[in-house]
């Protein structure tokens, strides 16, 4: 019966309580704001801190700033200084500097590289040859002066003083001469004896029975010791002439050498395998061994 009796009581309490939660929530849900989309609120989000993030330098810069900027401009001074001054002191402004344009305007053909090169001419024995007709001839002309130079060796190591009184020159005349101005008998003859021997003293001169050229001179002529050969064109034949056992020292003319009849070229002695001095003389008459004293009493004037 209480609750009976209170409830009329309390009822319009409650009622203008319901009524009043009900207002609040219409006016509530009436006054909620729109819900935001994901990328919507990402966005103000992102917005907001920026603005915070402005914001704070600001504040920081009010006292940081200046000194900041102080700092930054006193290193770069350095910097500057440090690279730019020595690089200004190294640089020199080059006089007259040409652009390749310029160079090519105004005559690059005439370009001097080299102002200190003078003008100059080659000789034509400045240079050696190089063309393959001078280099062959260059050749010929060494081994011709190497021949001569070989030649006059051979001569002056074959020459010796003559002693006074021989005669220089056989005597007689024609084109054929005896190659000794005398002798005394011929050497008696043996088995495999070939050649004529004059007995004659030791220093005898000996010479050249024609004109001919020395083929052979040698101290070393075996059995025949010092001995010279030579070789002539007489009357359309070719005659050869050797001279075995000659004195030591005595030949006067060397391989090559070219000698005139009655020319002198050594003395007689032994050399050699020799029995007593003589002249030991062959003469080859177109290759064939002829007795020499007969040849030569049919041809020497």
């Amino acid at each position: 019966m209480a609750e009976e009796n209170d409830s009329p009581v309390s009822a319009p309490d409650a009622q203008v309580a319901s009524r009043d939660r009900r207002g609040r929530s219409a006016r509530s849900e009436t006054q909620k704001p729109p819900r935001l989309d994901r990328s919507t609120r990402r966005a103000t989000k992102l917005e907001r801190r920026a603005a915070r993030a402005e914001r704070a330098p600001k504040t920081q810069s009010g006292r940081r700033g200046p000194v900041r900027s102080i700092l930054t401009l006193a290193v770069v001074t350095g910097l500057f200084a440090t690279v730019a001054i020595p690089a200004y002191a190294a640089w020199q402004p080059e006089a007259d500097a040409m652009t390749l344009q310029q160079l090519a305007t105004d005559g690059a053909q005439t370009l001097v590289v080299a102002s200190d090169i003078t003008d100059s001419t080659l000789a034509r024995g400045s240079y050696s040859a190089t063309t393959p007709d001078e280099i062959s001839k260059k050749k010929a002309e060494e081994a011709a002066a190497a021949r001569a130079k070989a030649k006059a060796t051979r001569a002056s190591a074959s020459s010796y003083a003559i002693p006074a009184g021989v005669p220089l020159v056989a005597p007689g005349s024609g084109i054929v001469r005896r190659p000794l101005p005398y002798f005394n008998n011929f050497g008696a003859p043996y088995a495999g004896h070939r050649g004529t021997d004059y007995m004659v003293e030791r220093g005898t001169p000996i010479y050249s029975v024609a004109d001919g050229v020395v083929t052979a001179s040698t101290d070393g002529g075996g059995g025949l010791g010092v001995t010279i050969t030579i070789m002539h064109n007489i009357n359309g034949h070719a005659v050869q002439s050797v001279y075995g056992h000659m004195l030591p020292g005595s030949r006067t003319v060397g391989a090559g050498a070219t000698v005139s009849a009655g020319q002198l070229i050594g003395q007689v002695s032994d050399t050699g395998l020799a029995f007593g001095t003589h002249l030991h003389l062959m003469i080859h008459v177109d290759g064939t061994r002829v007795d020499a004293e007969g040849w030569l009493a049919a041809n020497a004037g």
